[in-house]
């Protein structure tokens, strides 16, 4: 499988983008060296792709299937369809019930065959959540030490209102499909349109 191993600090300091969205609580002191540079109308727009595909961690491949799937949808914009099929992917409806510090940690939780979605072992990051389904943690995980230290780092996050969460019994639900609103992630999808439909 593969994935970006690259220095996380790093990349955040050349996307502009803060490390608490990938639920990490470090700050990097220095600054971009392309600071204050100008940049392209197309290199900006890279950078907002670029910036989804990092908060996420998402590679090309999948995230230009997640695009594609957004144009077709029947209702809303594409831009907004996508943030909302990236939010609805399982490691990250697991990260965001607080049931992982990072993305890349509940990515591992899901993997690892630790999840359960409607009483069914899922084991695939991408899988796409819809309203109504139940999310949990397998019953001989629950009493781990993992957990015990993740939602002691985890316990004063907000969880987004279209979830609902029982931190002691490490359940949650999806009460609804979110709206791009309720997405607190800093990126413009409408220059990501742009980009793909050159």
């Amino acid at each position: 499988m593969a994935r970006d191993m690259g220095p996380v600090l790093k990349k955040c300091r050349t996307l502009g983008l803060e490390p608490a969205y990938l639920g990490i609580d470090k700050k990097s002191n220095r600054t971009s060296s392309r600071a204050g540079k100008k940049v392209s109308e197309y290199g900006t727009q890279l950078r907002e792709k670029q910036k989804a595909k990092f908060i996420y961690g998402v590679l090309e491949k999948p995230f230009r299937n997640n695009f594609d799937k957004a144009k077709k949808m029947k209702i809303g914009t594409t831009g907004e369809n996508l943030m909302i099929l990236l939010e609805l992917r399982l490691d990250n409806v697991v990260f965001r019930l607080g049931f992982g510090r990072t993305r890349s940690e509940a990515r591992q939780i899901v993997d690892h065959k630790h999840v359960l979605v409607n009483g069914k072992c899922i084991n695939i990051p991408s899988y796409t959540v819809k309203a109504g389904d139940v999310i949990e943690i397998k019953e001989k995980f629950k009493s781990a030490q993992r957990y015990k230290d993740v939602l002691e780092v985890t316990a004063g996050r907000t969880v987004p209102a279209w979830l609902e969460v029982d931190h002691e019994a490490l359940k949650g639900t999806v009460k609804e499909l979110p709206s791009r609103d309720q997405i607190d992630v800093p990126v413009n999808e409408m220059l990501i349109v742009e980009l793909y439909s050159k």
